[in-house]
């Protein structure tokens, strides 16, 4: 491959909500003889689309899918795809779907990939695709230490320390599913916007929901993030990402910035790196 390549990389993040994909472009090669993504630009996105993750799919749906989202998206030849998937169930249908449009093998966050980032989890191949993603991605831009919050349908940290290596993190219910389960497991209680109140104090059911909902994951994201940056011995960037982040990072204590495509970068970056 020479040096001055130009290719378009399809990322497709499969969450439990939603799916999420963004074309990438990538230009110049790895150097030769150099390390995974060695002298390599960052991707550059060109554009992103999401759709509802359904609880099952055929591989031919999932192809229809990715073809009408390609519609959406800028026009460009696809050259690679890279696929990150937290529902297991799904992952191989959505691998046969990207094969069928994808010149080259696609590639799935995985075992055996790539990283570039050394894993002081337990046991590294528990660790989400996502979050592998995110980690990649946040390093690559904030640098070291940096701390992820990703709001979804669950709240992950993830804490890369000082050596650049991904120390760890926390996982929690998401805020969405917060307000789901105050209103499945009560029956008085009702299905609420997730909108922060005027008052932390309510003075109706709905604003004494939405105050512990939204008022208390804002208070545990910000004691997290304290003792996280007290065990860590040093104050980290912080990074909001997912549906929940342009919501919760007005309400924050802590200094945080809203990157919302950084799960895809991570995959746009595991790809440069991994590419054959």
């Amino acid at each position: 491959m020479p040096d001055t390549a130009t290719q378009h990389v399809l990322t497709v993040d499969v969450g439990n909500t939603t799916t999420r994909l963004g074309l990438f472009c990538v230009r110049g090669a790895r150097r030769r003889g150099a390390g995974a993504g060695a002298n390599a630009a960052t991707p550059d996105l060109l554009g992103t689309c999401e759709l509802t993750t359904p609880a099952r799919i055929t591989s031919d749906e999932a192809r229809i899918q990715v073809a009408q989202a390609l519609h959406v998206l800028p026009s460009a030849e696809v050259n690679g795809a890279m696929l990150s998937c937290v529902v297991p169930a799904l992952t191989e249908t959505w691998r046969r779907a990207l094969e069928v449009l994808s010149p080259t093998r696609p590639l799935v966050v995985g075992p055996g990939l790539k990283t570039g980032v050394r894993m002081r989890y337990d046991d590294p191949s528990e660790v989400g695709p996502d979050r592998i993603a995110d980690v990649v991605a946040a390093r690559a831009t904030y640098g070291a230490p940096v701390v992820v919050v990703d709001l979804g349908t669950t709240t992950n940290f993830e804490v890369v320390d000082a050596a650049g290596a991904f120390a760890g993190g926390i996982i929690a219910p998401g805020i969405a599913l917060g307000a789901q389960a105050l209103a499945q497991a009560a029956a008085r209680l009702p299905q609420i916007e997730l909108a922060a109140p005027a008052h932390v104090i309510g003075t109706s059911t709905r604003a004494a929901m939405q105050s512990g909902v939204v008022f208390g994951e804002v208070a545990r994201i910000d004691g997290l993030l304290t003792a996280i940056m007290a065990e860590l011995g040093e104050e980290a960037p912080v990074v909001l990402t997912g549906s929940d982040a342009e919501r919760i990072q007005p309400l924050l204590r802590h200094t945080a910035t809203v990157d919302e495509t950084l799960t895809l970068r991570g995959l746009a970056l595991l790809w440069q790196n991994n590419r054959r």
